[in-house]
């Protein structure tokens, strides 16, 4: 690898789909080679292929953690851009549930965990679709997030999680205050030897 970038070639020359050797080294988590590109001074670390997909993109969709932090220590590297779809790297991991790669990313201020995608289903959305209980318990911890954010037909990360049966994460979604109401007590009954009859106001009179 070394030696070919010393031999004039472009890091950053893209094949027909517009995918740079970034992306390819990102998507395929390969962390010694996506360095070694990156040292290169004439590299757009956030250059997208013809899908809109960027390198970080590519690395978070397939949990690469490596990856992502070595991305995300570029500061040409925007944690939130979505691609041509609408997803951003969250929503990526978060559809795939790699905790680690969101945990990665809730870590960063500049990450809005709620930004959704083209169809407007949020991360949170795409965890529970898909029944990733790690990902949506990352998710709901995060301030900010909405956790009754629908999608553009109004289904909520709850009823994607009932539509798929997904008990796990329908237990995480509901608040505890909505749980069954405890069964009403039973009366109380009167204590052994004790009468219930009432003894009457007036006195009986008895006839001599």
């Amino acid at each position: 690898m070394k030696i070919l970038l010393r031999r004039d070639n472009n890091p950053d020359k893209t094949d027909k789909d517009a995918q740079t050797p970034l992306c390819c080294a990102s998507w395929n988590g390969h962390e010694g080679v996506v360095k070694i590109l990156l040292g290169q001074g004439d590299l757009n670390p956030d250059n997208p292929d013809k899908d809109g997909q960027k390198p970080l993109c590519c690395a978070a969709w397939n949990g690469h953690e490596g990856v992502v932090k070595i991305l995300l220590g570029w500061h040409d590297v925007n944690p939130d851009k979505p691609d041509q779809d609408g997803l951003t790297p969250l929503c990526c991991a978060a559809w795939n549930g790699h905790e680690g790669v969101v945990k990665i990313l809730l870590g960063r201020d500049d990450v809005n965990p709620n930004t959704p995608d083209e169809h407007g289903q949020a991360p949170l959305c795409s965890a529970a679709a898909n029944g990733h209980e790690g990902v949506v318990k990352t998710l709901l911890a995060r301030d900010g997030i909405c956790p009754d954010k629908p999608d553009e037909d109004g289904h909520t990360p709850l009823w994607w999680a009932a539509n798929r049966g997904h008990l796990g994460v329908i237990a995480l979604l509901l608040p505890l205050e909505s749980a069954p109401p405890a069964a009403p007590m039973p009366p109380s009954l009167p204590s052994p030897g004790t009468s219930d009859l009432r003894t009457p106001s007036s006195s009986i009179a008895i006839s001599q």
